[in-house]
């Protein structure tokens, strides 16, 4: 049996980048067999160690550099020539076929045990994709390599033993498809990976590790329990590939970087043909990271007639939203990342703070280093940076002159807060404080006036969901839409967690009766300022008391005379007919004011000194820092499966009702400032 149909050992060599699209196409079309994932991932993984360690080799006089890079190009060195053309290498079918064999060999003990079972079950057992584990992870070199770049591809394990996280978990998939398995299928969140199986691909396994130490989970499902309800593993929303994913999953992790400032554009582009690729066959529909990913090579070097990055940007949030219940950080941050870059600070904003209404659906771990270091950037790098610049000149098209920014500001804070909350480990130590506060003291009192805060008295799960059904069915929202935690441009008066009904006969006829009465006399009596500001006394300044009526409307008596009748009469008409017209002109030009839900106890407590004139920095700070709740005798849950915090002290300060907020009146003059478990 030959490893590869005449299809295929008719495009070799490949001499160039329009060369290896071919060979993809050739894959993702072939309706009589899937893509071969070990065929595709040796060919990129080839071209990219090819163009990447060479120049690093050039580069570098190292020993121990050398010998790497001689390692790694032991097999692929040999059938691998550059094109004096470009830097391109020529990648001949024997060297991949040796390398294809290789692995096939490296299952072959596998294969020897299926035989003597004689299993002819179509679906892998746990223990197979085990013993596949198994093979893979201890036939690697154990040294302290695995945060380094390119060794995420097949080629990195056969020609040097080498994989990280991604690569471990790819190999077994790849294995278990050579070994004629097709319901095994990559699980990807947004920093780990796994496997699913079975007939209804219900059931998981953990085949590969995460984070810096050597310790594994291999073997053991992923439970629907406490750790999958962490940003690590979405909360039971991952990216759950078939086979044409999984070949965009191969390309998505193809690096291109040389160092940590530069790239190899001959990578970059080879990627970004590859994902276009995948993009136009409609297999990057159901995956946000690679529709992120390539926004950012469109970003660099946009494609002519393709659409913008922005575009993509936009497209992976609606992807997250539309397929993961808006479960996914990611496709925010390269949205903020793309307006900051491009000075576009305001939606820069909305998008933090979309992304931080995502983190606070999840219990804090120490797993979650890196999201955890993504929003230490935002928060103590680009926010700082951001206030910095719009600071250092006086104009009113300023964000320090936006009271929505300062509620996205708000916003995002709160989706921390929320996700330090019930977790085993707090998160704000002093250096989240201090940024906020200098940022807050931008803002000047009257535009922080403008915000309405309220409390929200229900867990985000439920809240995205009903702003989610909400949202849904307006697509003239701003380009935040979607988001689980809305900034809504409304009046003062606005209800139902500051939504507007959207028109002016919705509000007319929103009106109760009593207040349509009196309305309606506002054209003929004059208010009473005692009811205006103290709400006493009667509503206008007559001879006669109003009377109110059965059904709820005040009617008020007139003491006019009849000699002035006629006069009062033609004055009315025209004080009615002015008043019929104005209300709509001046809903139309009144400034709107931004209404925002706070979800978090610490943000709640803090409600009322964000709104006074002169700031309390210290009480700020205080309140920020407050240890929050930690469950005795493990961590809470979010959703259907979290209690109430109501009633819960928890590790406050001065009297809390629960997460870590403080009374201003108790917790300032009480001088206990709590131990935290994390170091400043």
């Amino acid at each position: 049996m030959t490893e590869f149909c005449d299809d295929v050992i008719k495009l070799f060599p490949l001499r160039a980048i329009p060369d290896v699209i071919k060979l993809f196409r050739q894959q993702l079309n072939n309706r009589e067999e899937e893509p071969d994932l070990t065929l595709l991932s040796i060919v990129t993984g080839l071209i990219e160690h090819s163009l990447t360690t060479k120049v690093l080799e050039s580069n570098s006089s190292a020993s121990s550099s050398s010998s790497h890079n001689n390692n790694n190009n032991g097999e692929g060195g040999k059938g691998t020539t550059v094109d004096s053309g470009g830097n391109f290498p020529v990648i001949r079918y024997d060297t991949v076929e040796g390398l294809y064999k290789r692995f096939k060999s490296v299952l072959a003990p596998i294969e020897k045990l299926l035989v003597k079972t004689t299993t002819d079950s179509k679906f892998a057992s746990r223990e197979i994709i085990k013993k596949v584990s198994d093979i893979i992870w201890n036939s690697l070199l154990r040294s302290s390599y695995k945060d380094r770049a390119h060794l995420q591809s097949l080629y990195s394990y056969l020609c040097g033993n080498k994989l990280d996280c991604f690569g471990v978990a790819f190999a077994v998939v790849a294995g278990c498809q050579m070994l004629g398995y097709r319901d095994v299928h990559l699980a990807i969140s947004e920093d780990h990976v796994w496997v699913v199986f079975g007939k209804t691909g219900d059931e998981t396994i953990e085949v590969t590790w995460h984070g810096k130490g050597a310790e594994d989970k291999r073997g053991q499902s992923v439970a629907p329990g406490i750790e999958s309800q962490t940003w690590l593993y979405v909360a039971g929303n991952p990216v759950v590939c078939n086979r044409y994913m999984e070949v965009a999953a191969i390309v998505s992790a193809i690096n291109p970087s040389l160092t940590a400032t530069s790239a190899c554009l001959e990578v970059a582009d080879l990627q970004q043909q590859l994902l276009w690729l995948l993009y136009d066959m409609g297999h990057l529909k159901k995956y946000p990271m690679a529709l992120g990913c390539l926004g950012e090579l469109e970003e660099v070097e946009p494609t002519p007639g393709r659409k913008s990055c922005e575009e993509l940007y936009n497209e992976s949030v609606r992807s997250a939203q539309t397929y993961y219940r808006n479960h996914h950080v990611y496709p925010y941050t390269y949205q903020g990342g793309y307006y900051y870059r491009k000075n576009m600070y305001r939606k820069a904003f909305a998008s933090w703070a979309d992304s931080s209404d995502v983190i606070r659906l999840y219990n804090y771990s120490r797993d979650d280093e890196e999201i955890y270091k993504e929003f230490l950037d935002i928060a103590n790098e680009l926010i700082p940076q951001v206030m910095k610049l719009e600071s250092s000149g006086h104009s009113a098209k300023s964000i320090l002159r936006d009271s929505s920014c300062f509620a996205n500001l708000l916003r995002f804070y709160d989706g921390i807060c929320k996700w330090e909350e019930c977790s085993q480990t707090p998160i704000l130590h002093i250096g989240w404080a201090k940024p906020l506060v200098a940022t807050i003291a931008k803002f000047d009192h009257d535009i922080r006036s403008q915000v309405i805060i309220k409390c929200a008295d229900q867990e985000p799960q439920a809240q995205h969901g009903q702003e989610n059904g909400k949202n849904g069915t307006d697509d003239s929202a701003l380009h935040h839409h979607h988001n689980n935690n809305n900034i809504a441009k409304a009046d003062a008066n606005v209800t139902n967690g500051g939504r507007s009904n959207g028109s002016s006969s919705g509000k007319g006829s929103s009106l109760p009766k009593s207040l349509e009465a009196l309305v309606g006399k506002c054209g003929e009596k004059l208010l009473n300022p005692e009811f205006l500001l103290q709400g006493g006394g009667q509503p206008f300044t007559t001879e006669e008391s109003a009377e109110p009526s059965s059904d709820g409307e005040t009617i008020s008596s007139t003491a006019a005379g009849e000699s002035n009748g006629k006069r009062n009469d033609g004055v009315r008409k025209v004080e009615q007919l002015a008043k019929a017209e104005k209300p709509d002109t001046v809903d139309d030009m009144e400034p709107k004011r931004p209404v925002i839900v706070l979800y978090s106890q610490k943000m709640k407590g803090l409600k009322d000194l964000l709104l006074t004139e002169k700031l309390n920095t210290n009480a700020i700070s205080l309140q920020i820092t407050a240890q929050s709740q930690v469950q005795v005798g493990g961590k809470k849950l979010r959703g259907s499966h979290m209690a109430s915090l109501g009633g819960v002290g928890g590790g406050s300060i001065g009297g809390t009702t629960g997460g870590g907020a403080i009374s201003v009146s108790e917790g300032i003059e009480g001088n206990t400032r709590p131990k935290r478990a994390r170091r400043e």
